[in-house]
């Protein structure tokens, strides 16, 4: 008799699991607003379709602002949350004071909360903005998984846990695997580089005293350097100094593996994928078959839009604040 209890205690919790893992395999739909909000991803395309005619910048920065906001606390648009008087906020740590797009998303919640009040998140509009800068800048296209729910904090000391441009392979993949992203994530995402711009301050590092054997980083093409250096001067007068990650830098494509293979990585995290022999070898197919990166770069992005979904936040009303 004892022994039938335990078998059915056993076959209960089995049970139990097999609801857990499917109801967390189940959390985020790719059809989640086709009831309720219809025309959301129509509404989040035409407001970030505005937004990148009057500024070029916003795909770059839209991009951007979907990894940095995923890389601290998952997908919870804890990085659309003003500074109060006693928090200062994921948006004002030193790495986000840049991302400046922030207007485009309140655009496309100021629509929504029109047309479907209090149903599509923040999260979910930073989610499916970042896939459709993509694809407007000739990159791939992907189904947004949605049903995603708002963060309520947001700190800004905690923005020292994204990626930095210092960083070599070890140190990126550890940040990497914390977000249950491995190695081919972690080369497929940096092609997101491919969109944008850097100031001198994030790589000038390598341009000056570099090491006591080398004036500049050795994995660096020279000729490159010498023309960094040129637009980086010591001292410079103009704080907008910099440079594109790419030479195509208002397309999506795989330009900038290309560039990284040829020792024209801007950020020394770039160019160490390079020089790494766990990443050099998919860096080198990216940089020979775009359509194969392209591929990669989209399941990876839907990989990360999973990453540490909020299953009891809110659906702010506003995404500068919590409800």
């Amino acid at each position: 008799m004892a022994c039938l209890s335990l078998q059915i205690s056993f076959h209960r919790a089995i049970f139990l699991l097999v609801i857990v893992v499917s109801l967390s395999k189940a959390i985020l739909d790719s059809h989640y607003y086709d009831q309720t909000c219809p025309q959301a991803e129509k509404i989040i395309f035409e407001a970030v379709r505005n937004a990148t005619m009057h500024d070029p910048k916003v795909p770059a920065r839209v991009l951007r602002m979907f990894f940095h906001d995923c890389f601290i606390r998952g997908c919870d648009a804890s990085v659309l949350l003003d500074s109060t008087p006693g928090n200062k906020a994921e948006k004002d740590g030193p790495p986000n004071i840049s991302l400046a797009a922030f207007y485009v998303i309140d655009d496309a919640k100021a629509k929504l909360e029109t047309a479907c009040p209090r149903t599509v998140s923040c999260a979910d509009i930073v989610a499916i903005a970042a896939r459709d800068v993509v694809v407007m800048s000739g990159g791939p296209y992907w189904n947004v998984l949605k049903g995603r729910k708002d963060g309520r904090v947001s700190r800004a000391n905690e923005t020292i846990n994204l990626p930095a441009p210092s960083f070599n392979v070890t140190q990126l993949l550890q940040s990497f695997f914390r977000k249950g992203l491995g190695v081919k994530e972690l080369v497929a995402l940096s092609g997101g580089h491919t969109l944008g711009f850097s100031h001198c301050s994030s790589f000038e590092a390598r341009l000056r005293n570099f090491s006591s054997k080398s004036d500049i980083d050795p994995s660096m093409s020279a000729e490159f350097a010498k023309s960094l250096k040129s637009k980086c001067p010591k001292p410079s007068k103009d704080p907008s100094a910099g440079e594109f990650l790419d030479s195509t830098p208002s397309t999506f494509d795989n330009d900038y593996y290309k560039r990284v293979v040829a020792g024209k990585g801007v950020f020394a995290s770039d160019q160490s994928l390079h020089g790494d022999f766990r990443t050099r070898w998919i860096v080198e197919l990216y940089a020979w078959d775009q359509s194969l990166f392209f591929r990669d770069f989209a399941a990876s992005m839907v990989k990360l839009g999973n990453a540490g979904v909020v299953e009891d936040g809110e659906v702010r009303v506003k995404c500068r604040v919590v409800n």
